[in-house]
């Protein structure tokens, strides 16, 4: 029988984009938020040889473009696996909606090849393997709360948050990320006071935030840390000190729908909203399970595509994964 793998998405909570690199990325940093929603991958090794992948979603690759294709490519001749490589990817998530879909779709594909092939392979191996294939995999091997660093890929797990109420609003747009990152360069070269120092000194201002609110919002034994508002969390501390999503900057002017998409959210009682990622996908944060799903009604009835969910800390990421 074929393994199956929950494929869980992210969120981001903030993402401050520095200036692009000689290599072609750049720098970044941004908090990682694992969700409850996802795929389902399927892994089967079977007799023959190659990699096939099979998915019914019109836009998702099945050729070595494929995120899971790369990895399960890479995992097989790390552990010298033989036979022929089936993965099928049952998709929930959006296809380029900035839920970090395809790598969680990789990172599922190589647990789930592990399993089928009866060897796990050293931590240090799935991280290198994951970074090869892309910025986002990494986070998918932590779960729960996680600090990505350089071009995201350097990851840190960190205390998790509080169990976050969201609604999900998903437009029927894709992004670009390449685009968007173009878009972000061209916004620094157009705008004189976004300099290529300025950008990095939004990195600096992100990374100096992150740290107050790490050293402000938790207790040494790191439990959240109670303040004279009981509703507030470390989340609304973060994104008090002024975290935001920087893709906002380029993608709104470029989708004005999305702009409005998050002004919804906003009207029907988020207290934060934000571009997940490059977007499309934006996310709102409620202060309870019923107000979530109460807005997440409404905003369907109105036309959208939207769905109340909960964060996922990491010990519940990996019962979930163990479970398959």
């Amino acid at each position: 029988m074929p393994t199956s793998i929950r494929s869980f998405a992210k969120i981001n909570l903030g993402l401050k984009i520095g200036p692009a690199r000689s290599d072609g990325f750049h720098d970044l940093r941004t908090i990682y938020q694992t969700i409850a929603l996802h795929d389902v991958i399927s892994v089967d090794v079977r007799r023959g040889t190659g990699i096939e992948i099979r998915c019914e979603h019109p836009r998702v690759p099945r050729d070595k473009s494929n995120t899971c294709y790369r990895v399960g490519e890479r995992v097989m001749r790390r552990l010298h696996g033989r036979g022929r490589l089936v993965i099928q990817i049952e998709k929930q998530l959006p296809v380029q909606g900035g839920l970090g879909a395809a790598s969680s779709n990789a990172v599922a594909a190589l647990v789930g090849l592990e399993r089928e092939l009866g060897v796990q392979l050293e931590s240090e191996d799935r991280l290198r393997i994951a970074a090869e294939v892309g910025s986002d995999l990494p986070l998918f091997l932590i779960g729960g709360t996680v600090l990505g660093v350089d071009r995201g890929q350097e990851v840190y797990g960190l205390q998790d948050l509080p169990t976050l109420n969201l609604v999900i609003l998903t437009p029927a747009i894709g992004v670009s990320t390449p685009k968007a990152f173009a878009d972000w360069d061209a916004l620094i070269a157009r705008e004189p006071e976004l300099t290529h120092a300025g950008a990095a000194g939004t990195i600096n201002t992100f990374s100096e935030a992150v740290y107050t609110w790490l050293s402000r919002g938790f207790l040494s034994s790191g439990v959240p840390a109670a303040s004279g508002d009981r509703a507030e969390t470390p989340l609304l501390d973060l994104v008090r000190a002024g975290i935001e999503n920087d893709f906002e900057r380029v993608v709104f002017p470029e989708h004005p729908e999305l702009r409005e998409a998050k002004r919804v959210l906003e009207r029907e009682g988020a207290r934060y909203a934000s571009l997940s990622g490059s977007g499309s996908t934006l996310y709102g944060l409620f202060a309870s399970a019923a107000e979530a799903s109460a807005a997440a009604q409404r905003i369907s009835e109105a036309g959208y595509s939207a769905v109340a969910t909960t964060s996922l800390g990491r010990e519940e990421y990996w019962k979930a994964l163990a479970s398959g």
